[in-house]
């Protein structure tokens, strides 16, 4: 793929099943406020822990709902920047939660 625009249709596709979705805003979300504490305090562990965080439920949403293998393994860069647009888009109302 050689843009995100070409990528995000199939990222969306990888991601048709709600419960994957609703796992990976979860994990999306325990991510931020990791690295919001991580910012507020100076503790930058916790930008280690946010990631592990949102990592952890996208991927049981791969695995056990989805059936499928993350994109994160093939195109990471992308994969990233999926998951924070979904994110956003589930948060407008502009995909089901």
């Amino acid at each position: 793929m050689n843009s995100f625009a070409e990528f995000y249709p199939f990222y969306l596709g990888e991601h048709s099943n709600r419960t994957c979705r609703r796992l990976h805003f979860i994990g999306t979300t325990i991510g931020l406020a990791c690295a919001l504490h991580a910012f507020s305090t100076l503790n930058f562990w916790w930008l280690l822990g946010g990631l592990m965080q949102g990592y952890a439920w996208a991927w049981v949403g791969h695995y056990f709902f989805e059936h499928n293998r993350p994109a994160t393994f093939t195109h990471p860069f992308y994969s990233f920047l999926g998951d924070w647009v979904m994110w956003k888009e589930i948060l407008t109302g502009k995909i089901r939660f």
